[in-house]
């Protein structure tokens, strides 16, 4: 067990970043004077293909520096991280899968470190379930001319807490698409944040979120659009039925005024199912150069669309399946890119059962 023993100060819920999260819920993961247990809890359920490894390495550098609080947390208590690496030109056409289980009330903390060689192609994908207490760094490091498609699936049990950063470094023509799946847990805060390393980069970030009785669900993005002529999209949408279910999404751009040449747009869109259901969406665009390709944002939340459950039932579909239909038509772009069938139909029938908690 580790506690720290810098001028580290834990979030009061005052500051900007953390204003919307319920500090006091978060136990011991942030707290200066609690213990936090270190793991290295990811693990592999079949033989890695040739041409990739993973395993744990003591004193990891991180690769950027952070003002983030989890991250600094984390790499204050953190001694030996995960490092997945994937070698320089492989090209994998099955996925890799890598699964967690974590159990218990004790406060834990990871390191993962995924290092993609320069051309290579791979799909990664992070299966998460069990009730944790988990503070969690992500990071990636995309060589020249890299495709990396990460999947991550926040599946866990109600009593989870979930606090991660996932940030990407998108090194020159390379490509680093994401998609983030927020379903269960009683507080997830996820960070997905990128930077370039070189310039005809792109990064593709997308999510899904279903908040349901009592539930906080947070995703911050911030991209840092550092160097010129590089590519960002971000399309994130949600889904709230429940009394305090509660989503906040936070979508940063920042255009350097070095960064001329930039094509980037993000998208958030909420549906509210019921009262007492509460969704927080905040689009910001920082643009310190004029000479861009293109820069917007757009934020949507509301309720059905009576038109889209009126035609439904119109045609002998009874209201609660029409519900449903419109529910899975509304994830269905982003759940599809996961281009996995088992993966995608999985989670469709947990959003299901979900909002059938709620009855809806």
């Amino acid at each position: 067990m580790t506690a720290l023993t810098t001028n580290y100060l834990a979030p009061t819920g005052r500051e900007e970043a953390w204003r919307f999260t319920p500090i006091s819920q978060l136990g011991a993961l942030l707290g200066v004077d609690a213990s936090i247990a270190e793991t290295q809890s990811l693990t592999s359920g079949s033989t890695l293909p040739v041409g990739v490894s993973l395993s744990v390495v003591d004193g990891v550098a991180p690769l950027s520096t952070t003002e983030d609080l989890v991250a600094i947390r984390v790499r204050e208590t953190v001694r030996s991280a995960q490092i997945l690496e994937i070698s320089a030109n492989v090209e994998l056409s099955e996925p890799i899968t890598l699964n967690r289980v974590v159990g218990g009330s004790a406060a834990q903390a990871s390191r993962l470190l995924v290092k993609v060689g320069v051309n290579a192609r791979a799909t990664l994908i992070i299966e998460n379930t069990g009730d944790a207490v988990l503070a969690e760094e992500i990071e990636f490091d995309l060589a020249t001319g890299s495709h990396l498609t990460f999947v991550t699936l926040q599946e866990w049990g109600p009593a989870a807490i979930y606090l991660a950063k996932h940030h990407a470094i998108v090194g020159k023509d390379a490509l680093f698409t994401s998609t983030v799946v927020t379903i269960g847990g009683s507080i997830v805060r996820i960070l997905p944040t990128v930077e370039y390393s070189g310039q005809g980069s792109s990064a593709d970030l997308a999510g899904v979120y279903f908040a349901t009785d009592g539930q906080h669900q947070e995703h911050r993005i911030h991209i840092d659009h550092n160097l010129p002529n590089a590519k960002s999209r971000v399309n994130y949408k949600g889904a709230l039925a429940g009394d305090k279910a509660h989503s906040v999404w936070i979508g940063d751009v920042y255009i350097r005024a070095n960064a001329e040449g930039t094509d980037t747009y993000e998208l958030n869109r909420n549906l509210l199912l019921t009262d007492g259901a509460r969704a927080d969406s905040v689009p910001n665009l920082e643009i310190e150069t004029g000479e861009i390709v293109g820069a917007g944002h757009a934020s949507t939340t509301g309720r059905f669309d009576d038109e889209q459950l009126f035609y439904l039932e119109s045609r002998g579909i009874p209201a609660d399946e029409a519900r449903r239909l419109v529910i899975r038509g509304f994830f269905a772009e982003i759940v599809n890119r996961i281009d996995i069938d088992a993966i995608e139909e999985r989670i469709m029938d947990r959003i299901d059962s979900e909002l059938a908690k709620v009855g809806e």
